[in-house]
């Protein structure tokens, strides 16, 4: 799906084919009966032309009754092809459309959301903007949504519009010829004189317009790209502020956001009004187009034969119904020019995001492209813990030197291991780079196999979803029973909200806006507890709280899970000893010198149980 027609044809040819197909044939054979229709339609029109024209004519014995039936004849017709082909032809387009978006959808997810990290990879590659090295796709949850329903819609009007001209082209043809006649000038042409004047007319006037109609298309394309690329950034800066509204409100920033936000709405502003006029110059276009076409080019054709007294009236308004029809038929993609403008930029934003993710399948090989990226990752029997060897953590750029280095690091199971470092010193990065989530340097991490590891971070961010389920995470609610879910959360000191378990917010609001920064860090807690993680980073998952919580914090990992390999990153100049002033950790690793080196907590000089004890001696409560 990283081109145009790969990522149009890709539905019909996956495993959903079945149901594509079978609703593409239903809307065909409804196309083809729409253009059927035309022909009937333009049959009856000269039928009621003719009434009237002759109405009062001696040899009509009852005028009235012939007109009342042509006008009947030609309001079925009308009514059978616009409210029954016509209407059921939309219901089943539509619901290809639905099928088709919701499949898309669906791949776009699991590709995003897949065990290597993708949507993480995707927006955090550090690319040059070059062909060989693109750069992260901006706002993908637009993409994925907005981009998709579009270009899917678009697509299948685009599609019913070929196959409407091709049927049209066949059936109203077939009628031009058949009742075609000799034109004075054109005796060579013999009957045929007629029908050649009428498919020389929509082929001189329907080309010409359709290529500035072009012109203004590719014109519309570019200035949607561009607007719907401002629109999404400002809405990222919205949804942004609304995450850190405290922040700008503690700050007294709202002049400087209300600056920000009126420049980024300024490129909207500028780009929607070069839209605006390029989208009014083409309505005047199409209405001057769709006027000329039904009043001089439709009648034109079969002019000289009915000034010449060689056909009917009836016959040279039905043949011009005819031209008119196939004008209508074949301007289709005048008609949607805007539309199809508005498809192609769409589909250029959904290809874009396809091959932004086929080009992280393999992080290290994208990584490498703007930097080193040499990590290996294998696995070892679970006694004999973890392994970090010959470790060198860069920044992107391929003269990039390492700012950590670590020569040999093994973490044995069971063990508690405190990192200590200044700000920026790479504690937080070496825990990354063991999961598999820091892009640039070299090393080895041989990781204990068969172990269930958990990665607490200190930023928490909840979905919306309920109480249990956020603690649940990241299993699934059916897998733990509502006893255990409370049990872990009254254990993580936020026993008050148990009885909420099922809600997915409190009085309007969600979670993720209910909870403070340490009740959020106390249900990642109670997430451990519940899990029960053989293996355990903490990234300052504890910052938030206070030091008799962040005591009975570690107290109640040191309870509950016992046999657990913890590796903690914490601001503390020490780390935390229980209330009876025994360490909780048995080996620091210092950070100094851009090195990492690992001692037992013996070799340190420890704090006093009695400066531990007092505020230890709380258990967690809600904050």
């Amino acid at each position: 799906m990283r081109s145009f027609w790969g990522l149009m044809r890709a539905y019909w040819f996956s495993d959903s084919w079945k149901e594509a197909w079978f609703l593409t044939v239903i809307i065909a054979l409804l196309t083809a009966a729409t253009s059927k229709a035309t022909v009937w339609m333009a049959e009856a029109s000269g039928e009621l032309v003719n009434a009237i024209a002759f109405f009062h004519d001696p040899r009509n014995i009852n005028p009235l009754q012939s007109l009342l039936i042509s006008a009947g004849t030609l309001l079925l017709i009308v009514f059978a092809k616009d409210a029954g082909l016509v209407g059921i032809r939309h219901l089943v387009s539509a619901t290809l459309h639905r099928k088709w978006r919701a499949w898309l959808d669906r791949r776009f997810n699991e590709a995003l959301l897949d065990g290597n990290h993708t949507h993480f990879h995707v927006q955090h590659g550090a690319g040059g903007g070059t062909a060989e090295v693109r750069s992260p796709p901006d706002n993908i949850d637009q993409r994925v949504q907005e981009s998709i329903k579009s270009m899917t819609g678009g697509a299948i009007g685009l599609a019913m519009g070929v196959l409407g001209v091709a049927t049209s082209l066949y059936f109203v043809g077939q009628k031009l010829l058949e009742t075609s006649t000799a034109v004075d000038g054109l005796e060579f042409l013999g009957v045929y004189g007629s029908a050649v004047l009428a498919f020389a007319a929509v082929g001189a006037y329907v080309p010409l317009n359709t290529l500035l109609a072009v012109k203004l298309g590719k014109v519309m394309e570019r200035l949607t790209i561009a607007l719907q690329r401002a629109e999404g950034t400002y809405r990222a800066e919205l949804t942004t502020l609304l995450r850190r509204s405290f922040h700008v409100a503690a700050s007294r920033g709202e002049d400087v956001q209300k600056d920000m936000h009126g420049r980024l709405y300024s490129d909207i502003d500028g780009t929607w009004a070069k839209l605006n006029r390029i989208n009014a110059g083409y309505q005047s276009f199409e209405l001057i187009y769709h006027f000329v076409a039904a009043r001089i080019v439709s009648y034109g054709p079969g002019l000289l034969s009915y000034v010449s007294g060689q056909i009917s009236l009836k016959s040279y308004v039905t043949g011009a119904e005819l031209v008119n029809g196939l004008i209508g038929q074949c301007s289709w993609f005048i008609q949607v020019m805007p539309a199809i403008a508005a498809l192609k930029a769409n589909a250029k934003r959904v290809t874009d995001l396809a091959q932004a993710i086929e080009d992280v399948r393999k992080p290290e090989e994208f990584y490498r492209l703007t930097g080193h990226s040499d990590f290996t990752y294998s696995t070892q029997h679970a006694v004999f813990g973890l392994t970090v060897r010959q470790l060198e953590l860069m920044h992107q750029g391929e003269d990039a030197k390492p700012f950590l280095e670590v020569t040999n690091l093994r973490f044995r199971r069971g063990e508690w291991t405190f990192l200590k470092g200044e700000s920026g010193c790479g504690k937080t990065s070496l825990i990354k780079a063991i999961n598999g989530l820091w892009p640039y340097g070299r090393g080895d991490i041989v990781l204990p196999e068969g172990v269930r590891s958990f990665y607490a971070a200190q930023e928490v961010k909840l979905p919306g979803l309920s109480l249990k389920a956020l603690v649940c995470l990241p299993g699934d609610i059916e897998d733990h029973s509502d006893a255990r879910v409370a049990a872990a959360l009254h254990k993580a000191g936020l026993g008050s909200f148990i009885e909420h378990l099922d809600d997915e917010c409190r009085e309007g609001r969600p979670w993720d806006l209910v909870l403070s920064g340490g009740q959020k860090q106390k249900l990642v807690l109670a997430r451990i507890l519940l899990h029960k993680p053989d293996l355990l980073f903490l990234d300052e998952a504890a910052g938030a709280l206070d030091p008799a919580g962040k005591i009975a914090f570690h107290q109640a990992l040191k309870e509950e899970c016992p046999g657990m390999t913890l590796i903690s990153v914490m601001h503390e100049t020490e780390a935390p000893r229980s209330p009876s002033g025994a360490p909780f950790y048995a080996s620091i690793v210092t950070f100094e010198g851009g090195r990492a080196v690992k001692r037992s907590l013996a070799e340190t000089k420890p704090r006093t149980a009695e400066t531990w004890a007092p505020a230890a001696r709380t258990r967690l409560s809600p904050l």
